[in-house]
């Protein structure tokens, strides 16, 4: 698999983008400003609302599995 598909792109509150490994994000949230929380506690406030930065890993897991349609959708209610 190549490296750039484990990553997806965000942006610090400050304007800088960064990429983070979706392989490593535990949890995403809004109160209000998004944040993302790593496996191993690390977080992370970014600009995006919490539904992009979960289109952003909902594509990612589209593009690992070939497809994931079916898993999509379910996440997707």
């Amino acid at each position: 698999m190549r490296p750039e598909l484990h990553v997806i792109r965000v942006t610090r509150l400050d304007g800088t983008e960064f990429y983070v490994n979706a392989e490593f994000i535990q949890t995403v949230q809004s109160s209000p400003d998004t944040h993302i929380v790593l496996i191993n506690d690390k977080s992370f406030v970014v600009r995006e609302p919490d539904r992009e930065v979960v289109a952003r890993i909902l594509e990612y897991k589209r593009a690992v599995s070939g497809g994931g349609g079916a898993m999509i959708r379910a996440v997707q209610g």
